[in-house]
């Protein structure tokens, strides 16, 4: 009786059957996943049948047959993304728990002068006029807190822009609304993203905007702000850093609070030991690992530094690394070894 009851509560409000159960054994965090799950096998259903609809317009026998097998080859991929994000978010619930995400976001308890804050976060320090300076590979990453705010549901966000350009040319231009609780956490409220590609060709060789996925705003079609660094971090904490269903859900677990190199090799893994001896001499530098259940597998560790904020980004699946370069918040930025 159980079981038929649950299905016709699931037709009724449009869930899938297993989404229903979670939700009545108070397992929240897995009947998010399980919706999201289905949004995603309809969203490949929807974008299997838009790619048919271009190849039906082809005239070239070959060259349809080849865009129809390409777009199946596309859903059979996309469709096990779709599982492999399911299984990196039920992961996910096993380490947050299974609780609603509805985390507080009270005005009352966030600074709104960012030049005289209550509580600084020593290592994510936040005031107009900061900037940092970032390279890796081909990349190099421009980071500067404007003297700009943003209104996010009653919340004072500074605004900061993160800038990255490849062979001098800009390919993505990024507004970054962060908040500084009056106990120290930084809370990511949202940010404002824009791809832009430079085509051969165009006179003159502009720019063009490509795409703004993963832009959010907490309070804007249920997304959600997230801490994006604690005042007290501690090893094993895990936090969502932003909450936008199939859009935004990056996350970070904090690995080590008491870093220097040469005493855990894994976390020394690409990291210039110069680098880290400058910042991290006296093993108080933190580490995270930040990773996302929209793309599986991948991950990244940050390294932080007091005073300076984060001064390293390696990426170990891909062997990359990017690394602080010039600074102006702090004595040690004039020290920086050249990459």
């Amino acid at each position: 009786m159980r079981g038929w009851a649950t299905r016709s509560l699931a037709a009724a409000v449009g869930f899938a059957p297993g989404v229903v159960p979670a939700i009545v054994e108070g397992r929240f965090c897995s009947a998010t996943a399980a919706a999201q799950l289905d949004a995603c096998r309809f969203e490949v259903r929807e974008d299997f049948l838009t790619a048919k609809a271009v190849c039906i317009n082809v005239s070239d026998d070959e060259e349809r047959n080849e865009c129809v097998d390409e777009a199946e080859a596309a859903r059979v991929e996309a469709r096990a993304l779709c599982r492999e994000q399911y299984a990196a978010r039920r992961d996910l619930c096993g380490e947050i728990g299974e609780a609603r995400y509805d985390p507080g976001f009270d005005p009352a308890d966030f600074d709104d002068d960012f030049t005289d804050l209550t509580t600084p976060n020593p290592f994510f320090p936040l005031a107009p006029g900061h900037h940092w300076e970032f390279a890796g590979g081909e990349e190099r990453i421009v980071i500067e807190v404007l003297d700009e705010t943003k209104l996010v549901e009653g919340v004072t966000c500074i605004v900061v822009n993160d800038r990255v350009e490849v062979a001098g040319e800009v390919i993505e231009d990024t507004d970054d609304w962060f908040a500084h609780a009056r106990s120290g956490d930084v809370l990511y409220c949202g940010e404002e993203v824009k791809d832009f590609e430079t085509f051969a060709g165009d006179v003159p060789a502009l720019p063009e905007l490509i795409r703004i996925d993963g832009s959010f705003k907490a309070g804007r079609d249920g997304d959600k702000p997230g801490i994006l660094f604690p005042i007290a971090p501690a090893p094993g904490e895990v936090h969502r850093q932003e909450f936008s269903a199939g859009n935004a859900e990056d996350v970070i677990r904090i690995l080590s609070t008491t870093y220097r190199y040469g005493v855990d090799p894994e976390l020394d893994e690409l990291v210039p030991p110069e680098l880290a001896e400058l910042f991290c001499s006296a093993g108080d530098c933190v580490v995270t690992y930040d990773f996302s259940p929209l793309s599986p597998g991948a991950f990244e560790r940050k390294y932080y530094a007091r005073g300076i904020g984060r001064f390293l980004e390696t990426n170990p699946p891909d062997a990359e690394v990017v690394r602080l370069v010039d600074c102006n918040v702090d004595p040690r930025c004039a020290l920086l070894p050249s990459p």
